[in-house]
């Protein structure tokens, strides 16, 4: 797929962007838009079923990724703002739905499924103008962006077009934060010790701002954060993005 090829997707929007961090969800249409590219928004469009998928309920997980495939039926790119949930829908549809009716539609709709920092960097290849000022910034990239969708260097690249701002990773940045979807409160001991360990992390790397591509680890290092009173400006990475460059043409 080239840019030249791309004039509309749909957005997945996720249920941790529409509950608690919407202005992640308009900073993607925002920068979407901003490239020439008409944004559809499905507005019965459900959970993606990660959580009970991951809890061992394969039949209601199925009865949601139907859903989803329904609802994202044409054949345009559909883009997500969480390397989670754009996992699920790569990554796990075919396998849930590969003995269903819907198996090819599967399948269809994860070859067209893009996390919004891979499709801005490797498929509209956008340029970025900062317009802000000087700032230190710490990245933690989920670990199913990382791992399971590969987009890592995506997010990094995308902030290391921003002439003013200094990137960082927390040292050992590829440890999970201890979110994980229901592991958090499956195991809530362990969560809790593994963001704690993130927590430090992050505050010894200096930065001035927090930073992270999925809702799930910003709310849940945010959140310790705070609760140990050394909060920091914490923002998804498509909220910054658009900040530092919503003047830009």
């Amino acid at each position: 797929m080239t840019k030249a090829a791309v004039d509309r997707v749909y957005l997945f929007g996720t249920c941790l962007i529409d509950v608690f961090h919407p202005e992640a969800g308009m900073a993607t249409v925002r920068l979407l838009e901003r490239e020439g590219v008409e944004v559809i928004f499905p507005p019965e469009q459900t959970c993606c079923g990660q959580p009970p998928y991951n809890s061992g309920y394969d039949d209601q997980a199925r009865t949601v990724a139907r859903q989803v495939v329904e609802r994202f039926a044409e054949p345009i790119p559909v883009i997500v703002p969480s390397g989670s949930c754009a996992g699920m829908l790569r990554h796990h549809y075919p396998d849930l739905l590969a003995d269903d009716p819907l198996a090819d539609a599967a399948r269809d709709l994860a070859a067209r499924t893009y996390e919004l920092h891979e499709f801005l960097h490797r498929i509209l290849a956008v340029k970025l103008e900062d317009h802000g000022e000087p700032v230190t910034v710490v990245m933690h990239t989920a670990c199913s962006a990382h791992r399971e969708m590969g987009v890592r260097e995506d997010g990094l690249a995308l902030l290391g077009q921003l002439a003013n701002v200094t990137v960082c990773e927390p040292e050992n940045a590829e440890a999970c934060c201890g979110f994980g979807g229901t592991f958090a409160v499956k195991m809530p001991e362990i969560s809790v010790a593994m963001a704690s360990d993130k927590c430090q992390a992050v505050r010894a790397s200096g930065a001035d701002h927090f930073l992270s591509s999925d809702c799930g680890c910003l709310l849940n290092i945010d959140g310790m954060l705070r609760k140990q009173g050394n909060a920091l400006p914490a923002h998804h990475l498509a909220t910054f993005l658009w900040e530092r460059t919503g003047g830009a043409s």
